[in-house]
Protein backbone atom coordinates (compact mmCIF):
# COMPACT_ATOMS: atom_id res chain seq x y z
CA UNK A 1 0.00 0.00 0.00
CA UNK A 2 1.60 3.27 -0.64
CA UNK A 3 1.95 5.44 2.45
CA UNK A 4 -0.44 8.38 2.99
CA UNK A 5 -0.18 11.88 2.34
CA UNK A 6 -1.48 14.82 4.18
CA UNK A 7 -4.18 16.68 2.28
CA UNK A 8 -3.26 19.79 1.47
CA UNK A 9 -5.54 22.64 2.87
CA UNK A 10 -6.59 24.32 -0.52
CA UNK A 11 -7.89 20.56 -1.34
CA UNK A 12 -11.39 20.35 -0.54
CA UNK A 13 -12.74 16.44 0.01
CA UNK A 14 -15.35 17.49 -3.02
CA UNK A 15 -12.97 17.45 -5.15
CA UNK A 16 -11.15 14.06 -4.88
CA UNK A 17 -12.57 11.42 -6.99
CA UNK A 18 -14.89 8.91 -5.07
CA UNK A 19 -14.10 5.72 -5.01
CA UNK A 20 -16.78 2.63 -5.45
CA UNK A 21 -16.63 -0.32 -2.86
CA UNK A 22 -18.79 -3.42 -4.17
CA UNK A 23 -19.74 -5.38 -1.87
CA UNK A 24 -20.36 -9.19 -2.67
CA UNK A 25 -23.38 -10.70 -0.14
CA UNK A 26 -22.27 -13.16 1.97
CA UNK A 27 -23.56 -16.99 0.81
CA UNK A 28 -26.72 -17.77 2.40
CA UNK A 29 -26.52 -20.67 4.66
CA UNK A 30 -27.75 -23.88 3.52
CA UNK A 31 -31.05 -25.41 4.88
CA UNK A 32 -31.28 -28.27 7.46
CA UNK A 33 -34.92 -28.95 7.21
CA UNK A 34 -34.96 -29.59 11.25
CA UNK A 35 -38.20 -28.81 12.13
CA UNK A 36 -39.67 -30.80 8.88
CA UNK A 37 -37.30 -34.11 10.00
CA UNK A 38 -38.69 -33.45 13.04
CA UNK A 39 -42.51 -34.14 12.36
CA UNK A 40 -41.49 -36.67 10.35
CA UNK A 41 -39.64 -38.67 12.98
CA UNK A 42 -42.81 -38.17 15.22
CA UNK A 43 -45.52 -38.61 12.25
CA UNK A 44 -44.52 -41.00 9.70
CA UNK A 45 -41.26 -42.53 10.74
CA UNK A 46 -41.77 -45.90 8.68
CA UNK A 47 -38.73 -47.89 8.98
CA UNK A 48 -36.85 -45.53 10.74
CA UNK A 49 -36.39 -42.61 8.32
CA UNK A 50 -37.71 -40.01 9.76
CA UNK A 51 -34.92 -40.64 12.54
CA UNK A 52 -32.47 -40.79 9.96
CA UNK A 53 -33.72 -37.71 8.55
CA UNK A 54 -33.60 -36.17 11.92
CA UNK A 55 -29.65 -36.91 12.66
CA UNK A 56 -29.06 -35.71 8.72
CA UNK A 57 -30.68 -32.65 9.41
CA UNK A 58 -28.74 -32.16 13.30
CA UNK A 59 -25.64 -32.41 11.24
CA UNK A 60 -26.32 -30.67 9.03
CA UNK A 61 -26.91 -27.90 11.41
CA UNK A 62 -23.99 -28.33 13.42
CA UNK A 63 -21.82 -28.06 10.04
CA UNK A 64 -23.86 -24.74 8.91
CA UNK A 65 -22.59 -23.55 12.37
CA UNK A 66 -18.67 -24.46 11.85
CA UNK A 67 -19.30 -22.41 8.43
CA UNK A 68 -19.05 -26.07 6.12
CA UNK A 69 -21.41 -25.22 3.55
CA UNK A 70 -20.61 -27.69 1.51
CA UNK A 71 -20.77 -30.30 4.50
CA UNK A 72 -24.23 -28.99 5.24
CA UNK A 73 -25.72 -28.57 2.04
CA UNK A 74 -24.68 -32.55 1.27
CA UNK A 75 -26.61 -33.53 5.00
CA UNK A 76 -29.40 -31.16 4.44
CA UNK A 77 -30.27 -32.49 0.62
CA UNK A 78 -29.85 -36.20 2.12
CA UNK A 79 -31.97 -34.91 5.17
CA UNK A 80 -34.99 -33.49 2.67
CA UNK A 81 -34.51 -36.44 0.37
CA UNK A 82 -35.49 -39.13 3.56
CA UNK A 83 -38.30 -36.68 4.14
CA UNK A 84 -39.92 -36.52 1.35
CA UNK A 85 -39.43 -40.68 0.74
CA UNK A 86 -40.89 -40.88 4.39
CA UNK A 87 -43.71 -38.82 3.23
CA UNK A 88 -44.51 -40.47 0.01
CA UNK A 89 -44.33 -44.08 1.72
CA UNK A 90 -46.78 -42.80 4.48
CA UNK A 91 -49.24 -41.26 2.03
CA UNK A 92 -49.26 -44.56 0.42
CA UNK A 93 -49.80 -46.23 2.99
CA UNK A 94 -52.41 -44.20 4.14
CA UNK A 95 -54.09 -44.53 0.60
CA UNK A 96 -54.21 -48.26 0.62
CA UNK A 97 -55.80 -48.28 4.46
CA UNK A 98 -58.61 -46.02 3.13
CA UNK A 99 -59.05 -47.95 -0.06
CA UNK A 100 -59.04 -51.46 2.05
CA UNK A 101 -61.20 -50.51 4.61
CA UNK A 102 -63.54 -48.57 2.36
Amino acid sequence: LPPYQVLPASVSMEELPRSTVVLEEPPRPPRDHLVWSFFTTLYGNFCCLGLLAFVFSVKARDRKVLGDYSGALSYGSTAKCLNIVALVINIVIVVIVITVLA
